[in-house]
């Protein structure tokens, strides 16, 4: 393993409170040094001038298909598409065929990305038996295995019972429960967001409140039982005041926005003429809540940016809006979508916005990772904030191309991806000979 010098980029660290010009020394596959001048005889150099250094990103929330929809996603894709969108470390969903609930199911994922992985992947066991609501899953056995959270996401679990018990595990275990919430009874036959744009196109509508009904009722769970409770993609804004008022309280609760919803309102529905590739769950919602959304993760109440990548087949995704299947992808998309609509119009800082990507999710996950200090693995983001493109989703390296950002133009993309001290996606390329 070559040893690699990073030269003259700005470091941005929030481990460290570092966002400065600095150089970065990679050897052995850790984080050996970092300062001005650095040399290092033989080390390959990467002039990172003008660039953003940021420990490796990492996605909390993605769906690697594998094993049962291979034509959508597999592990192999979905690890190239990850290392071209800047992520060096992603929890992948339990909703395989056959769902993760199992000692089994995980050390097949593991093995597989052993085998054809290009980023490190955290698997995700289910709550429940095969996500039916019914049955907690083994969480020690799992555990053992390698699943670093839990989830039914996509089946929330309706069962107040259950979750209690769910969380009184995660107690157990320090392990956070990545909560889909749904209230199954509102949403029901609802295809996009409940308002005027909805009322215009009448389509059968999904009330803000069934997101934020299951917010506020796994909160009191959370507070009156304990354990740990990461609320994932927050659409709602009520959803964001229950959150913010907990977090005041000293509630063990997290929580996570797409980028999607964090750009994007249930307006496009209509502004595309029903593009299947709006129709996504949580729906998207209005402007109202979009700039909710934008305030929480300014004050600090949204702690991570994840993409909830949902990839599906253009068979799938063509067909009217209310037969297609909810979800988008997001993880070649994500820092060219964030730097574009947030970073540039100083809504957030790049600071901020590595901190929610990188350290935020380390520390939930309880990883070694989303750091740049010596003697931790290399796992390093190089992001050019600067260079204009279009997105093309014919040049995903993903297995799909559901995505609401075809032809955005945008400022910012991830220029070089390293994982454990190797560079494995460089300059629109994936380096296979320095895959493992």
């Amino acid at each position: 393993m070559n040893d690699i010098l990073i030269k003259n980029g700005r470091v941005v660290d929030p481990s460290q409170q570092i966002d400065e010009v600095r150089d970065v020394l990679i050897s052995d596959g850790v984080i050996k040094d970092m300062g001005k001048n650095l040399k290092k005889k033989g080390a390959e150099e990467f002039d990172a001038a003008g660039m953003v250094v940021a420990p490796g990103l990492i996605d909390m929330h993605t769906h690697l298909r594998e094993p049962g929809r291979e034509d959508e996603e597999t592990i192999y894709s979905g690890t190239r598409a990850a290392a071209a969108g800047g992520f060096t470390s992603i929890c992948c969903m339990p909703n395989t065929r056959p769902v993760c609930d199992s000692r089994t199911g995980v050390k097949y994922i593991l093995s597989r990305v052993h085998e054809v992985g290009v980023v490190n992947v955290y698997p995700v066991g289910a709550i429940t038996v095969g996500q039916e609501g019914q049955q907690i899953t083994e969480f020690g056995d799992l555990i053992s295995a390698g699943a670093v959270a839990f989830s039914d996401d996509g089946h929330p679990v309706m069962n107040a019972e259950i979750m209690r018990r769910a969380l009184e595990y995660t107690a157990m275990f320090d392990v956070p429960i990545l909560d889909h919430c749904e209230d199954l009874n509102l949403s029901n036959i609802g295809m996009m967001h409940e308002g005027f744009i909805q009322s215009l196109l009448g389509l059968a509508g999904i009330p803000a409140a069934a997101e934020t009904i299951q917010v506020g009722r796994d909160i009191e769970l959370l507070e009156f039982f304990g354990g740990r409770l990461h609320i994932c993609h927050v659409s709602a804004r009520g959803s964001i005041h229950l959150i913010r008022r907990a977090k005041k309280r000293g509630v063990n609760v997290t929580c996570e926005a797409t980028p999607h919803h964090l750009t994007l309102t249930d307006a496009l529905v209509k502004e595309t003429n029903f593009d299947t590739n709006t129709k996504v769950k949580p729906p998207l919602t209005s402007e109202e809540d979009r700039q909710e959304l934008i305030k929480g993760l300014q004050d600090g109440t949204i702690d991570v940016i994840a993409t909830d990548h949902a990839p599906h087949t253009d068979k799938d995704k063509d067909l009217v809006y209310i037969d297609a299947p909810f979800g988008l992808i997001g993880m070649e998309t994500a820092i060219p979508i964030l730097f574009t609509n947030l970073v540039h119009k100083k809504l957030i800082t790049v600071s901020q916005l590595v901190e929610k990507m990188s350290l935020n999710p380390a520390r939930i996950l309880k990883i070694e990772r989303g750091t740049l200090k010596a003697g931790v693995v290399a796992d390093v983001a190089i992001i050019d904030p600067e260079r204009r493109h279009t997105i093309n989703a014919n040049n995903f390296f993903s297995r799909s191309r559901n995505t609401p950002f075809e032809g955005e133009k945008c400022r910012g993309a991830v220029d070089t991806t390293i994982v454990g001290g190797r560079i494995v996606y460089s300059k629109g390329k994936i380096l296979e000979e320095k895959c493992k």
